[in-house]
């Protein structure tokens, strides 16, 4: 088994490395095809998109191709539904962000960015680079993302964190910067004693998630009324469901949040996390109730049916 204290000392030397150079490195660095024996198998057929699906950065972390590897195994999937997706060292962010920039001014289409440990810091850094050339940023999903990630830009559409606050290597709890106005959702999964920081980025539903909402990303609104941040632990036996972000309700006469949770077909304890009424307790008539929500019901990728 790896020691993780020495895995840890490895990270900090890597980061120390990093940090103090703005994440700059050799051009001849560039992206990094994901391994063959990763490729999964591809939908019968996928069909044409009316608008542009996006360019998918994907960043792995430090040792990345030992620790992140599940960034190679999602890139293949994208890749496979017709999503233009690379996938990067970390210590190129910068490079990567500055090339991205100049092709946007070219060629305009959503910007996905996703990372792991260290990449999911640069995942910030890329999208805080592209705020000040008043570039947009569809969905980044930071994956256990170091402790020193920054927070969400303002420029952010959707911002999904995935991270185990326990951990020395990871664990970091990024959250948005005041004044932000996207979705937000952050799921901790300490609680998940099976994941670890380096099978995190590998969780196959996790992955079939992703890959959904970013198939979807040309359908989906972006402005659906209130959207409310969501933080939840995910209790140790409880399914993985990345919502988007929340929505308000309102309660009805002799209505529990056991009652909308049915409604809406979400677990009760995702209410009961971010909403502090007691879970049998009849709400007050007209009372604010946050419900998790997709902003589209997840689609069927790979003959798999993804969310409720």
């Amino acid at each position: 088994m790896i020691n993780s204290k020495v895995i840890a000392v490895v990270f900090g030397v890597v980061l120390a490395g990093f940090l103090p150079h703005g994440g700059t490195a050799s051009a001849a660095a560039g992206a990094i095809a994901a391994p063959a024996e990763a490729v999964v198998a591809a939908p019968a057929a996928v069909p044409p998109a009316t608008a542009p699906r996006g360019r998918a950065y994907l960043f792995r972390g430090a040792l990345g191709p030992i620790f992140s590897r599940g960034m190679d195994r999602l890139t293949e999937r994208l890749q496979q539904i017709g999503i233009d997706a690379d996938v990067y060292e970390f210590t190129i962010c910068r490079l990567v962000a500055a090339r991205a920039i100049e092709t946007y001014h070219e060629n305009p289409a959503p910007i996905i960015l996703i990372g792991h440990s260290m990449g999911g810091y640069c995942a910030v850094i890329f999208s805080e680079m592209l705020e000040a050339e008043k570039i947009p940023v569809s969905l980044v999903v930071t994956i256990d993302p170091a402790h020193v990630t920054h927070n969400v830009p303002l420029n952010v559409e959707r911002f999904i964190n995935i991270f185990l606050s326990k951990d020395v290597l990871g664990g970091g709890d990024v959250k948005p910067q005041p004044g932000y106005r996207g979705h937000y959702a952050s799921f901790d999964l300490s609680e998940h004693e099976e994941v670890s920081h380096i099978t995190i980025d590998k969780m196959d539903e996790v992955h079939q998630q992703l890959v959904a909402k970013i198939l979807q990303l040309a359908m989906t609104p972006k402005d659906e009324g209130e959207a409310v941040p969501l933080r939840f632990v995910v209790p140790p036996n409880a399914a993985i469901e990345l919502w988007d972000s929340g929505t308000p309700v309102f309660a009805r006469p002799e209505e529990t949040l056991q009652k909308i949770a049915d409604l809406h077909h979400v677990p009760l304890w995702s209410l009961t996390q971010v909403n502090k009424s007691a879970d049998k307790t009849p709400l007050v008539p007209g009372e604010r109730v946050v419900v998790p929500r997709h902003l589209l019901p997840l689609a069927t990728v790979s003959g798999q049916s993804l969310g409720r």
